[in-house]
């Protein structure tokens, strides 16, 4: 039963470990999707794709934590294997049936806790709260600070030949009329944050924007022409009823105000 114990206490602290460093992958910019990707790669070792895997040795930072979760994950991976057999052939354990279900309610017990939303949210703070005080690293909640939860996203947007974004300037775009904002350009190797009005979006660029998630994705489908026109000039009409809602609370608030 030893064998068993320590095989589950091996898998709680792998949990932690993984836990830590997609937190700290997400503090260096990388979604908490990705970040979740790339810990739980690096940890069991099966690699990830080479867009990917650029994004992280090209990053000094990144490549601290992938490189510490590969040496604590080699290190990982063949202990839990040998206590798990190390389990179940040795003489002096209990019979097999009392191991088996041992093992099974313990990884049950795991598997409900890593999809708990309280315990994730719990055990989040207090790595945050660990991070902030033992490393230099910037752990901030972008996630919160953005509201991506809503409606609100920050979503990449690789343009095409034909697109209603392509070969026109920002500027002509007037993409700030329909509550779209383009944090940054990336082309071939080059990224330009906040790209200036006049630079003209071409065919395999890649702009990261911030807005309503439904007008991005129209943006997305939108295709050169007319039609393209009048989808913008949709939008833009979405857009003045939200800035009218803006508005709204902004006198609120004032009357508010005034009263006490």
């Amino acid at each position: 039963m030893i064998g068993v114990i320590s095989f589950i206490i091996i898998i709680i602290f792998s949990l932690i470990v993984t836990r830590m460093a997609t937190i700290a992958l997400v503090s260096t910019g990388l979604s908490s999707e990705t970040a979740n990707f790339q810990a739980r790669s690096a940890f069991s070792g099966v690699g990830f794709t080479t867009v990917e895997s650029e994004k992280i040795v090209n990053h000094p930072v990144r490549r601290k934590i992938v490189l510490f979760l590969m040496l604590i994950g080699n290190a990982g991976v063949v202990t839990s294997v040998t206590t798990l057999i190390l389990a179940f052939i040795s003489p002096e354990e209990a019979s097999l049936i009392p191991r088996l279900m041992s093992l099974s309610a313990g990884v049950l017990a795991i598997w409900l806790l890593s999809s708990s939303k309280f315990f994730n949210k719990y055990l989040t703070a207090i790595i945050e709260r660990l991070l902030r005080k033992y490393t230099d690293l910037d752990i901030r909640d972008y996630s919160s600070l953005l509201h991506l939860s809503s409606n609100y996203k920050v979503i990449e947007l690789a343009v095409q030949d034909g697109d209603w974004l392509s070969s026109k300037t920002l500027n002509e775009l007037k993409l700030g009329e329909e509550g779209v904002l383009v944090l940054a350009l990336e082309r071939d190797k080059d990224f330009l944050g906040v790209p200036v009005g006049t630079i003209i979006i071409k065919p395999g660029d890649l702009l990261i924007l911030y807005g309503r998630e439904t007008a991005i994705k129209n943006l997305d489908r939108r295709k050169t022409g007319q039609e393209g026109d009048k989808e913008h000039n949709k939008e833009k009409r979405v857009q003045e009823k939200v800035l009218d809602k803006q508005l709204d609370l902004v006198v609120a608030y004032d009357e508010k105000d005034n009263i006490h």
